[in-house]
Protein backbone atom coordinates (compact mmCIF):
# COMPACT_ATOMS: atom_id res chain seq x y z
CA UNK A 1 0.00 0.00 0.00
CA UNK A 2 1.28 3.67 -0.96
CA UNK A 3 2.50 6.08 1.28
CA UNK A 4 0.35 8.89 0.03
CA UNK A 5 -2.87 6.45 -0.17
CA UNK A 6 -2.59 5.73 3.92
CA UNK A 7 -2.00 9.13 4.24
CA UNK A 8 -5.12 9.81 2.42
CA UNK A 9 -7.36 7.53 3.97
CA UNK A 10 -6.33 8.46 7.31
CA UNK A 11 -6.87 12.43 6.97
CA UNK A 12 -10.17 11.32 5.17
CA UNK A 13 -11.13 9.66 8.67
CA UNK A 14 -9.87 12.49 10.52
CA UNK A 15 -6.37 11.17 11.85
CA UNK A 16 -4.48 13.48 13.56
CA UNK A 17 -0.39 13.48 15.08
CA UNK A 18 -0.76 11.23 18.04
CA UNK A 19 -2.33 7.85 18.38
CA UNK A 20 -5.73 6.61 18.67
CA UNK A 21 -5.34 3.24 19.58
CA UNK A 22 -2.73 0.91 20.30
CA UNK A 23 -1.67 -0.90 16.99
CA UNK A 24 -2.76 -4.41 16.18
CA UNK A 25 -0.29 -5.19 14.17
CA UNK A 26 3.00 -7.03 14.54
CA UNK A 27 4.86 -5.29 11.67
CA UNK A 28 3.73 -1.76 12.26
CA UNK A 29 6.08 -0.66 15.02
CA UNK A 30 6.14 2.34 16.94
CA UNK A 31 7.62 4.64 15.23
CA UNK A 32 6.70 3.83 11.96
CA UNK A 33 5.90 6.60 9.59
CA UNK A 34 2.28 5.00 9.28
CA UNK A 35 1.61 4.20 12.91
CA UNK A 36 -0.52 6.54 13.69
CA UNK A 37 -2.52 6.25 10.55
CA UNK A 38 -2.98 2.71 10.65
CA UNK A 39 -4.12 2.49 13.80
CA UNK A 40 -6.84 4.63 13.23
CA UNK A 41 -8.07 2.57 10.61
CA UNK A 42 -7.62 -0.65 12.48
CA UNK A 43 -9.63 1.20 15.31
CA UNK A 44 -12.68 2.11 13.26
CA UNK A 45 -12.61 -1.22 11.46
CA UNK A 46 -11.98 0.27 8.05
CA UNK A 47 -8.77 -2.39 7.57
CA UNK A 48 -7.69 -5.67 8.59
CA UNK A 49 -4.93 -7.70 9.17
CA UNK A 50 -4.09 -11.32 8.43
CA UNK A 51 -4.18 -14.22 9.99
CA UNK A 52 -0.49 -14.19 11.56
CA UNK A 53 -1.47 -10.62 12.91
CA UNK A 54 0.34 -9.33 10.10
CA UNK A 55 -0.40 -5.78 8.54
CA UNK A 56 1.53 -6.15 5.23
CA UNK A 57 2.06 -2.76 4.03
CA UNK A 58 3.94 -3.72 1.29
CA UNK A 59 1.94 -5.90 -0.46
CA UNK A 60 -0.26 -5.31 -3.32
CA UNK A 61 -3.50 -5.21 -3.39
CA UNK A 62 -6.98 -5.60 -5.86
CA UNK A 63 -9.17 -2.71 -6.52
CA UNK A 64 -11.88 -5.00 -4.98
CA UNK A 65 -9.84 -4.92 -1.80
CA UNK A 66 -9.04 -1.28 -2.08
CA UNK A 67 -13.31 -0.97 -3.16
CA UNK A 68 -13.96 -2.73 0.29
CA UNK A 69 -11.98 -0.20 2.38
CA UNK A 70 -13.37 2.64 0.77
CA UNK A 71 -17.00 1.32 0.97
CA UNK A 72 -15.72 0.58 4.65
CA UNK A 73 -14.80 3.78 5.40
CA UNK A 74 -17.50 5.83 3.72
CA UNK A 75 -19.65 3.71 6.01
CA UNK A 76 -18.20 5.53 8.57
CA UNK A 77 -18.65 8.60 7.54
CA UNK A 78 -15.61 9.61 6.17
CA UNK A 79 -15.14 12.02 3.34
CA UNK A 80 -13.91 10.09 0.37
CA UNK A 81 -15.13 11.27 -2.69
CA UNK A 82 -12.01 11.30 -4.63
CA UNK A 83 -11.35 8.05 -4.10
CA UNK A 84 -15.02 6.87 -4.65
CA UNK A 85 -14.62 8.19 -8.13
CA UNK A 86 -11.54 6.79 -8.52
CA UNK A 87 -12.92 3.32 -7.44
CA UNK A 88 -16.20 4.22 -9.42
CA UNK A 89 -16.66 0.98 -11.11
CA UNK A 90 -15.91 -0.80 -8.25
CA UNK A 91 -18.37 0.27 -5.70
CA UNK A 92 -20.89 0.15 -8.60
CA UNK A 93 -20.97 -3.52 -8.42
CA UNK A 94 -19.32 -4.45 -4.56
CA UNK A 95 -18.79 -1.03 -2.89
CA UNK A 96 -22.46 0.18 -2.58
CA UNK A 97 -23.41 -2.79 -1.04
CA UNK A 98 -20.73 -3.18 1.36
CA UNK A 99 -21.29 0.33 2.52
CA UNK A 100 -25.01 -0.44 3.37
CA UNK A 101 -24.14 -3.64 4.99
CA UNK A 102 -21.65 -2.07 7.10
CA UNK A 103 -23.87 0.86 8.20
CA UNK A 104 -26.72 -1.63 8.88
CA UNK A 105 -24.36 -3.88 11.00
CA UNK A 106 -23.21 -0.41 13.10
CA UNK A 107 -27.09 0.12 13.33
CA UNK A 108 -28.60 -3.00 15.06
CA UNK A 109 -26.64 -4.79 17.56
CA UNK A 110 -27.49 -8.58 18.66
CA UNK A 111 -26.18 -10.33 21.90
CA UNK A 112 -28.08 -12.71 24.09
CA UNK A 113 -27.57 -15.54 27.28
CA UNK A 114 -28.09 -19.12 27.87
CA UNK A 115 -29.00 -20.08 31.66
CA UNK A 116 -29.01 -23.58 33.41
CA UNK A 117 -30.98 -23.60 35.74
CA UNK A 118 -31.75 -26.00 39.34
CA UNK A 119 -34.17 -26.26 41.69
CA UNK A 120 -33.94 -28.15 44.94
CA UNK A 121 -37.41 -27.55 47.25
CA UNK A 122 -37.53 -28.66 50.62
CA UNK A 123 -40.65 -28.44 52.59
CA UNK A 124 -44.24 -28.52 51.58
CA UNK A 125 -43.37 -27.59 48.24
CA UNK A 126 -40.87 -30.41 48.10
CA UNK A 127 -39.62 -31.03 44.45
CA UNK A 128 -36.88 -30.59 42.25
CA UNK A 129 -36.56 -29.30 38.53
CA UNK A 130 -34.10 -27.91 35.88
CA UNK A 131 -34.41 -25.55 33.33
CA UNK A 132 -32.10 -24.15 29.95
CA UNK A 133 -33.57 -20.79 29.28
CA UNK A 134 -32.22 -18.58 26.39
CA UNK A 135 -32.45 -15.19 25.38
CA UNK A 136 -31.93 -13.50 22.48
CA UNK A 137 -31.45 -9.08 22.73
CA UNK A 138 -32.12 -6.90 19.57
CA UNK A 139 -31.36 -3.42 19.47
CA UNK A 140 -31.05 -0.74 17.18
CA UNK A 141 -30.29 2.79 16.67
CA UNK A 142 -33.62 4.61 15.62
CA UNK A 143 -31.57 8.39 15.75
CA UNK A 144 -28.87 9.79 17.98
CA UNK A 145 -31.61 9.86 21.08
CA UNK A 146 -33.49 6.80 20.60
CA UNK A 147 -33.22 3.14 20.32
CA UNK A 148 -35.98 0.52 20.06
CA UNK A 149 -35.41 -3.29 21.98
CA UNK A 150 -36.62 -6.39 21.32
CA UNK A 151 -35.98 -9.71 22.96
CA UNK A 152 -36.90 -13.71 22.50
CA UNK A 153 -37.24 -15.94 24.82
CA UNK A 154 -37.24 -19.93 25.11
CA UNK A 155 -37.07 -22.12 27.85
CA UNK A 156 -36.95 -25.62 27.92
CA UNK A 157 -37.67 -28.03 30.78
CA UNK A 158 -34.24 -30.85 31.29
CA UNK A 159 -35.91 -32.82 34.27
CA UNK A 160 -37.56 -32.71 37.72
CA UNK A 161 -41.50 -31.75 37.99
CA UNK A 162 -41.74 -28.44 35.47
CA UNK A 163 -39.91 -25.83 33.80
CA UNK A 164 -40.16 -22.30 34.78
CA UNK A 165 -41.66 -19.25 32.13
CA UNK A 166 -44.66 -21.27 30.67
CA UNK A 167 -44.91 -24.18 28.11
CA UNK A 168 -41.68 -24.37 25.72
CA UNK A 169 -41.69 -22.33 23.16
CA UNK A 170 -40.16 -18.77 22.07
CA UNK A 171 -41.78 -16.23 23.58
CA UNK A 172 -41.66 -12.28 22.07
CA UNK A 173 -40.86 -10.60 26.06
CA UNK A 174 -39.83 -7.59 25.82
CA UNK A 175 -40.56 -4.73 23.18
CA UNK A 176 -39.95 -1.12 23.37
CA UNK A 177 -39.05 2.12 22.43
CA UNK A 178 -36.16 4.17 24.53
CA UNK A 179 -34.79 7.57 24.11
CA UNK A 180 -34.88 11.31 25.41
CA UNK A 181 -37.46 13.38 25.12
CA UNK A 182 -36.75 17.11 26.41
CA UNK A 183 -34.81 16.38 30.00
CA UNK A 184 -36.57 13.06 30.61
CA UNK A 185 -35.45 9.39 29.81
CA UNK A 186 -38.51 7.13 28.55
CA UNK A 187 -39.40 3.71 28.25
CA UNK A 188 -42.39 2.83 26.06
CA UNK A 189 -43.70 -0.71 25.31
CA UNK A 190 -43.22 -4.17 27.40
CA UNK A 191 -40.15 -3.14 29.33
CA UNK A 192 -38.05 -5.21 32.19
CA UNK A 193 -38.31 -3.75 35.66
CA UNK A 194 -36.95 -4.34 38.54
CA UNK A 195 -38.00 -1.95 41.58
CA UNK A 196 -35.36 -0.50 43.20
CA UNK A 197 -35.83 -1.78 46.44
CA UNK A 198 -33.84 -5.15 44.95
CA UNK A 199 -37.13 -6.43 43.14
CA UNK A 200 -38.52 -7.50 46.60
CA UNK A 201 -42.04 -5.87 45.43
CA UNK A 202 -41.94 -5.99 41.81
CA UNK A 203 -39.36 -8.08 39.54
CA UNK A 204 -41.36 -8.70 36.25
CA UNK A 205 -42.06 -7.09 32.77
CA UNK A 206 -44.35 -4.22 32.58
CA UNK A 207 -46.44 -3.21 29.46
CA UNK A 208 -46.60 0.51 30.30
CA UNK A 209 -44.15 3.79 29.96
CA UNK A 210 -41.77 4.95 32.06
CA UNK A 211 -40.47 8.44 32.45
CA UNK A 212 -37.31 9.56 34.74
CA UNK A 213 -35.59 12.36 35.80
CA UNK A 214 -33.27 14.06 37.13
CA UNK A 215 -29.47 12.72 38.71
CA UNK A 216 -28.78 13.77 41.91
CA UNK A 217 -32.30 13.69 42.49
CA UNK A 218 -33.56 10.67 40.32
CA UNK A 219 -37.67 10.62 40.27
CA UNK A 220 -38.84 7.70 37.87
CA UNK A 221 -42.71 7.57 37.37
CA UNK A 222 -44.72 4.81 35.04
CA UNK A 223 -47.84 3.75 34.16
CA UNK A 224 -48.81 0.42 32.79
CA UNK A 225 -49.94 -3.09 33.26
CA UNK A 226 -48.36 -6.36 34.87
CA UNK A 227 -47.11 -9.76 32.94
CA UNK A 228 -49.94 -12.15 32.34
CA UNK A 229 -48.72 -15.70 34.05
CA UNK A 230 -50.29 -18.67 36.39
CA UNK A 231 -50.36 -18.85 39.57
CA UNK A 232 -52.40 -20.48 42.24
CA UNK A 233 -55.18 -18.76 43.96
CA UNK A 234 -56.75 -19.37 47.39
CA UNK A 235 -58.51 -21.90 46.18
CA UNK A 236 -55.80 -23.71 45.07
CA UNK A 237 -56.54 -22.99 40.90
CA UNK A 238 -54.34 -21.19 38.71
CA UNK A 239 -55.55 -17.97 37.81
CA UNK A 240 -53.46 -15.51 34.73
CA UNK A 241 -52.69 -11.64 35.81
CA UNK A 242 -51.07 -12.65 38.81
CA UNK A 243 -49.26 -9.46 38.45
CA UNK A 244 -51.81 -6.82 38.41
CA UNK A 245 -53.82 -5.85 35.75
CA UNK A 246 -53.01 -1.85 36.15
CA UNK A 247 -50.11 -0.85 38.30
CA UNK A 248 -48.12 2.32 38.72
CA UNK A 249 -45.24 3.73 40.83
CA UNK A 250 -43.06 6.52 41.83
CA UNK A 251 -39.75 6.28 43.06
CA UNK A 252 -37.40 8.80 44.40
CA UNK A 253 -33.59 8.27 44.90
CA UNK A 254 -30.92 10.41 46.00
CA UNK A 255 -27.38 10.20 47.83
CA UNK A 256 -27.13 12.25 51.18
CA UNK A 257 -23.48 11.85 52.14
CA UNK A 258 -22.60 8.54 52.24
CA UNK A 259 -26.57 6.96 52.21
CA UNK A 260 -28.52 5.93 49.67
CA UNK A 261 -31.89 7.47 50.61
CA UNK A 262 -34.66 6.06 48.35
CA UNK A 263 -38.39 6.81 48.78
CA UNK A 264 -41.22 4.95 46.79
CA UNK A 265 -45.06 4.38 46.03
CA UNK A 266 -46.59 1.60 44.27
CA UNK A 267 -50.03 0.72 43.45
CA UNK A 268 -51.41 -2.87 42.24
CA UNK A 269 -55.08 -3.19 41.00
CA UNK A 270 -56.67 -6.33 40.66
CA UNK A 271 -53.74 -8.74 41.53
CA UNK A 272 -54.36 -12.75 41.61
CA UNK A 273 -56.85 -12.92 39.03
CA UNK A 274 -60.37 -14.15 40.44
CA UNK A 275 -58.55 -13.60 43.71
CA UNK A 276 -57.67 -10.00 42.85
CA UNK A 277 -56.92 -7.51 45.64
CA UNK A 278 -55.44 -3.62 45.11
CA UNK A 279 -51.90 -3.41 46.73
CA UNK A 280 -50.82 -0.18 47.41
CA UNK A 281 -47.85 -0.06 49.01
CA UNK A 282 -45.07 2.71 50.39
CA UNK A 283 -41.30 2.54 50.93
CA UNK A 284 -38.50 3.68 52.37
CA UNK A 285 -35.28 2.65 51.80
CA UNK A 286 -31.40 3.43 52.38
CA UNK A 287 -27.93 2.12 51.84
CA UNK A 288 -24.76 2.15 53.96
CA UNK A 289 -21.12 1.11 53.19
CA UNK A 290 -19.63 -0.46 56.21
CA UNK A 291 -16.21 -1.33 55.14
CA UNK A 292 -14.28 -1.86 51.81
CA UNK A 293 -16.91 -3.48 49.12
CA UNK A 294 -19.49 -4.38 52.01
CA UNK A 295 -22.34 -2.59 52.10
CA UNK A 296 -25.98 -2.87 54.21
CA UNK A 297 -28.88 -1.56 53.34
CA UNK A 298 -32.71 -2.16 54.43
CA UNK A 299 -36.09 -1.62 53.12
CA UNK A 300 -38.92 -0.79 54.97
CA UNK A 301 -42.42 -1.67 53.62
CA UNK A 302 -46.25 -0.40 54.35
CA UNK A 303 -48.80 -2.44 52.71
CA UNK A 304 -51.95 0.19 52.82
CA UNK A 305 -54.18 -2.23 50.35
CA UNK A 306 -57.90 -3.34 50.76
CA UNK A 307 -58.24 -6.69 50.93
CA UNK A 308 -55.50 -7.82 51.16
CA UNK A 309 -56.00 -10.44 54.14
CA UNK A 310 -53.15 -9.89 56.25
CA UNK A 311 -53.43 -11.86 59.21
CA UNK A 312 -50.36 -10.51 61.65
CA UNK A 313 -49.38 -7.24 60.21
CA UNK A 314 -49.04 -4.42 57.49
CA UNK A 315 -45.69 -3.30 57.53
CA UNK A 316 -42.76 -5.24 56.39
CA UNK A 317 -38.83 -5.26 56.36
CA UNK A 318 -35.87 -6.61 54.21
CA UNK A 319 -32.34 -6.15 55.18
CA UNK A 320 -30.01 -7.25 53.57
CA UNK A 321 -25.89 -7.33 53.51
CA UNK A 322 -23.83 -7.10 50.12
CA UNK A 323 -19.81 -7.96 49.99
CA UNK A 324 -18.15 -7.61 46.89
CA UNK A 325 -19.61 -7.39 43.13
CA UNK A 326 -18.93 -10.17 40.41
CA UNK A 327 -18.11 -9.08 37.00
CA UNK A 328 -19.02 -11.02 33.98
CA UNK A 329 -15.82 -9.28 32.39
CA UNK A 330 -13.51 -10.01 35.13
CA UNK A 331 -12.94 -13.85 35.75
CA UNK A 332 -12.28 -14.55 39.44
CA UNK A 333 -14.43 -11.76 40.70
CA UNK A 334 -17.07 -13.39 43.06
CA UNK A 335 -19.80 -11.56 45.50
CA UNK A 336 -21.80 -12.81 48.69
CA UNK A 337 -25.49 -11.66 50.09
CA UNK A 338 -27.35 -12.05 52.90
CA UNK A 339 -30.95 -11.22 53.13
CA UNK A 340 -33.32 -11.22 55.86
CA UNK A 341 -37.11 -10.56 54.63
CA UNK A 342 -40.31 -10.02 56.69
CA UNK A 343 -43.14 -9.49 54.64
CA UNK A 344 -47.24 -9.49 54.99
CA UNK A 345 -49.22 -10.22 51.77
CA UNK A 346 -49.55 -7.17 50.07
CA UNK A 347 -46.00 -5.75 50.21
CA UNK A 348 -44.87 -7.99 47.43
CA UNK A 349 -46.12 -8.80 43.95
CA UNK A 350 -43.73 -10.57 42.00
CA UNK A 351 -40.80 -10.94 44.25
CA UNK A 352 -37.28 -11.36 42.78
CA UNK A 353 -36.20 -14.86 44.65
CA UNK A 354 -36.47 -18.22 43.41
CA UNK A 355 -38.35 -19.87 46.14
CA UNK A 356 -41.43 -21.50 44.48
CA UNK A 357 -44.86 -21.09 46.75
CA UNK A 358 -43.24 -17.20 48.11
CA UNK A 359 -41.96 -15.60 45.00
CA UNK A 360 -44.73 -14.70 43.56
CA UNK A 361 -47.34 -14.23 46.20
CA UNK A 362 -49.30 -17.03 45.69
CA UNK A 363 -52.53 -17.73 48.17
CA UNK A 364 -53.04 -21.45 49.14
CA UNK A 365 -55.47 -21.40 52.90
CA UNK A 366 -52.50 -22.14 55.17
CA UNK A 367 -50.05 -19.19 53.56
CA UNK A 368 -52.21 -16.20 52.91
CA UNK A 369 -50.09 -13.95 55.80
CA UNK A 370 -47.02 -13.69 54.12
CA UNK A 371 -43.79 -14.92 54.47
CA UNK A 372 -40.25 -14.25 56.60
CA UNK A 373 -36.93 -15.89 56.75
CA UNK A 374 -33.54 -15.51 55.34
CA UNK A 375 -31.59 -15.90 52.29
CA UNK A 376 -27.94 -16.28 51.33
CA UNK A 377 -26.12 -16.56 47.86
CA UNK A 378 -22.43 -16.34 46.30
CA UNK A 379 -21.56 -15.10 42.59
CA UNK A 380 -18.23 -16.48 40.75
CA UNK A 381 -17.15 -15.56 37.43
CA UNK A 382 -15.68 -18.87 36.15
CA UNK A 383 -14.69 -17.32 32.81
CA UNK A 384 -15.73 -14.30 30.89
CA UNK A 385 -18.99 -14.15 30.06
CA UNK A 386 -19.27 -17.48 32.66
CA UNK A 387 -20.87 -16.66 36.00
CA UNK A 388 -22.02 -19.01 38.38
CA UNK A 389 -24.88 -18.96 41.34
CA UNK A 390 -25.50 -20.66 44.37
CA UNK A 391 -28.63 -19.31 46.47
CA UNK A 392 -30.12 -21.11 49.49
CA UNK A 393 -33.70 -19.61 51.03
CA UNK A 394 -35.38 -20.90 54.71
CA UNK A 395 -38.42 -19.77 54.70
CA UNK A 396 -42.04 -20.03 56.37
CA UNK A 397 -45.61 -18.77 56.79
CA UNK A 398 -45.93 -15.72 58.60
CA UNK A 399 -49.74 -17.08 59.83
CA UNK A 400 -48.89 -20.75 59.69
CA UNK A 401 -44.95 -22.11 61.03
CA UNK A 402 -45.61 -25.10 59.99
CA UNK A 403 -45.92 -24.50 56.15
CA UNK A 404 -41.68 -23.55 54.82
CA UNK A 405 -40.01 -23.55 51.83
CA UNK A 406 -36.07 -24.35 52.00
CA UNK A 407 -35.03 -23.71 48.63
CA UNK A 408 -31.47 -24.70 46.65
CA UNK A 409 -30.90 -22.83 43.97
CA UNK A 410 -27.79 -22.91 41.16
CA UNK A 411 -27.39 -21.53 37.82
CA UNK A 412 -24.55 -21.17 35.48
CA UNK A 413 -25.30 -17.73 32.70
CA UNK A 414 -23.36 -17.60 29.60
CA UNK A 415 -23.49 -14.21 28.20
CA UNK A 416 -22.59 -13.51 24.46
Amino acid sequence: MKKSLVLAMAMALGVTASAYAANPFSDVPAGHWAYDSVAKLAAAGVVDGYADGAFAGDKLITRYEMAQIVAKAMAKGADCDKLAAEFADELDTLGVRVAKLEKKADNVKISGEARFRYWDFDGNAGKTKTNLRTRIFIKGAINEDWTATAMLENSQKIAGEGATGGEEGVDFQRAYVEGKLGGMKVTAGRYYYKDFNDGVIYDDRVDGVQVSYGKDVKVTAAIGKGADKKVANAAGAEDKNNNAEDMAYVQVATKLGMVDAKAGYYKFDTVYGVDGRDFEIYTLGAGLPLAKDLKVSGYYLFNESEGSKVTNDDNGYVVALNYKKASAAKPGSWAAWANYYYQPTGTYVAHTFEADDFSAGKFFGNMTGGFEGYGVGVDYAIAKNVVAQVKYYALEAIDNSEYTEDTLYAQVNFTF
